[in-house]
């Protein structure tokens, strides 16, 4: 758990109106009792239901019960026609979602949110809706938005003289201007912040933010005041029982003594940083606290263990950095639906607008029609003139939700697009590239030590993330090539059978490296009309496929055949094959894509969606059959040439 996530934990227990952490692990026995006496429909009185329900939305340390419980707390609400519990309600299930990592819903209640506390003209519940979208935008790295919300939230709670709610998000406020270095500011909110905390004598708040401000003097070079204020928050937080942050500041801590060059102290610091990481499984602590003693042995001259601390630092560097990549996507696409929802919402409020100002002509014809019939003519022309006016406003309507659906179905497409890209290079292309960090300082030390079998060990590495590379940039340049509409297409009739065997000649040390048995030669003699260079594509893309997912000792078959007027190309493997969830989405980039092969071979899928496409450029089909763990067969049709 990284330190941010930790300030906004404790700003929601604040705003929820409680003053400790959300419980962890199972429910207590008294959760267990609520709950029992909830579905028991043991109690009659609607508030005191509510309560409970409201209870178990907000303590519950399962997302999905918390939310089950929190509809039910709303729809309770509703039928009660009370605004107050409504907006409770939405704030619970907007922190229900959050919690369990949908942004987009938590987004959407929290909006709503918003909209309650206007009808109910609450100001303290706006700022809390504030908070809590400006803690969405914390996560999703939106730093405008952010300050934005935040800033709106610190002016209400100063105008309601809410000190506790201030001290929160003056704390959460400060920790988003850190991350995005604007120290000075960061240092005024955590300066404010911890005066609020002390005087209203909350420490762990005050600690939190004692730490916070040590952070933030190691960043402008003022070690020793960092020191003091760090040791300070590290000491009370020791006496709480709180050690999550404490990794991060003695990860510091450690710098700032390896400046000094005092190395044993640094190392001591780090040693306890990363032991704090290891227990409560913080991956981005392990990895901080990794690269600082990969630092500290390499000055020390304990080359071993630094080279064993970065490979455990890259390690830790890479899943994190993974899990960031997909986190982003999805937030950008949640930022993407946000936003349509809103111009959905504008756009109705525009429709409502007009009906209700034809309802109130329609009115006042009314009226004057009964007052003044001598009037009936003109007050007929009248409505006649109404009428054209709404069914011209109807027509520019329709109209312009016509532009607007052609428009957003435009931006979706330009959207997947992209998509696919940042996947694709983000994910697959970081793991190899990442191999070659670091070549000669590791080749240096290889040598220094004599240890040969460890060059033999990396040369094969690096002849491996070279292979990976290049393989992935020649399909990455045949589908991009593909998608602009570029790639040339130049039936021919060309000798399949050829084709493939020149193929199983470029794939026969790679299945030679995994112990796999390869077809040798395809003996079947097939012709068929296609382009060369993508029928190529397809060959090596199932083949390379069928290798990276066939364990050691495996077999993978190459074979020609024939069906009516189309030629049968099979690959079929013993492999681990292919889940039943991913066969549905297997040719696209819907769906979760990243696979690990039985060699340790990263991939998103992208040389299936090539081979999709291509079958199709050529006029053929694809056709798969897989169980898991007992291997997948490919089948691809092509047209045979054709007869005089």
């Amino acid at each position: 758990m990284s330190l941010n996530r930790i300030t906004i934990l404790l700003a929601y227990s604040f705003v929820m109106g409680l003053f400790s952490f959300p419980a962890k692990g199972q429910p207590s026995q008294s959760l267990d009792s609520v709950i029992r006496i909830v579905e028991l429909k043991q109690v009659k009185n609607d508030s005191i239901l509510f309560e409970l329900l409201f209870s178990l939305s907000t303590k519950h340390p399962n997302p999905e019960t918390r939310i089950k419980y929190g509809n039910q707390a709303k729809m309770l609400g509703s039928r009660l026609d009370n605004l107050l519990m409504q907006r409770k309600s939405t704030l619970a299930l907007g922190y229900a979602y959050k919690l369990k990592g949908d942004l987009r819903k938590a987004l959407d209640y929290h909006l709503e949110g918003i909209d309650f506390a206007n009808l109910i003209r609450d100001d303290i519940m706006l700022a809390n809706s504030y908070n809590a979208i400006a803690s969405v935008y914390t996560l999703q790295e939106n730093y405008s938005l952010g300050v934005k919300y935040f800033n709106s939230a610190i002016k209400i709670y100063r105008e309601q003289n809410d000190s506790v709610r201030l001290g929160v998000v003056l704390m959460n406020a400060g920790d988003l201007h850190r991350d995005n270095h604007n120290l000075d500011s960061a240092l005024v909110f955590f300066l404010e912040s911890k005066q609020i905390f002390d005087k209203i004598n909350y420490p762990i708040g005050a600690a939190y933010n004692l730490g916070n401000i040590g952070l933030v003097y190691a960043e402008v070079g003022k070690d020793k005041t960092a020191e003091e204020y760090m040791n300070r928050a590290i000491q009370t937080l020791q006496k709480l029982g709180d050690i999550y942050p404490i990794a991060t500041y003695q990860t510091s801590l450690a710098n700032i003594y390896s400046k000094k060059g005092d190395l044993k102290r640094a190392l001591n610091y780090a040693h306890s940083a990363l032991n704090i990481g290891e227990e409560e499984g913080l991956k981005e602590q392990i990895r901080d606290a990794s690269l600082k003693l990969s630092e500290l042995y390499q000055t020390e001259g304990d080359y071993r263990k630094a080279y064993d601390y970065q490979s455990q630092y890259i390690t830790y560097r890479d899943s994190i950095n993974n899990e960031e990549v997909i986190r982003k996507m999805a937030d950008l696409r949640t930022e993407y639906e946000v936003g349509q929802k809103q111009a959905e919402v504008d756009l109705k409020q525009t429709e409502v607008d007009l009906l209700n100002e034809q309802a109130r002509n329609n009115q006042i014809v009314l009226w004057s029609v009964i007052v003044v019939l001598v009037l009936v003519l003109c007050l007929t022309y009248a409505l006649l003139k109404v009428y054209r006016v709404k069914a011209r406003a109807v027509r520019i309507v329709r109209q312009r939700r016509r532009v607007i659906a052609a428009q957003r179905d435009q931006l979706e497409d330009v959207n997947r697009t992209k998509d696919k890209f940042f996947s694709i290079i983000s994910h697959d292309i970081r793991g190899p590239i990442s191999n070659f960090q670091g070549v000669s300082q590791l080749i240096h030390l290889l040598v220094e030590s004599k240890d040969y079998d460890g060059l033999l060990k990396l040369g094969t590495m690096l002849d491996t993330s070279t292979k990976e590379v290049s393989s992935l940039l020649d399909n990455l340049l045949e589908w991009a090539m593909s998608q602009q509409g570029r790639m040339p297409y130049k039936p021919e009739t060309i000798k399949l059978h050829e084709l493939c065997n020149s193929n199983l000649s470029i794939m026969e040390n790679l299945a030679t490296a995994k112990q796999i048995t390869l077809t040798e030669k395809v003996i079947e003699k097939v012709s068929l009309t296609a382009d060369k260079n993508s029928v190529s594509t397809i060959i090596r893309n199932l083949l390379s496929n069928a290798i990276k997912f066939t364990p050691e000792g495996g077999r993978v078959d190459l074979a020609l055949s024939y069906d009516l007027n189309m030629a049968v190309l099979t690959v079929k493997d013993s492999g681990i094959g292919i889940p039943k969830e991913k066969m549905q989405h297997l040719f696209d980039f819907k769906g979760e894509r990243s696979r690990w092969g039985t060699g340790g071979e990263k991939g998103v899928g992208l040389g299936l969606t090539l081979i999709h496409e291509f079958v199709e450029l050529n006029k053929g089909k694809i056709e798969v059959d897989s169980e898991e763990g007992k291997g997948t067969t490919f089948k691809v049709y092509l047209p045979l040439v054709p007869s005089d």
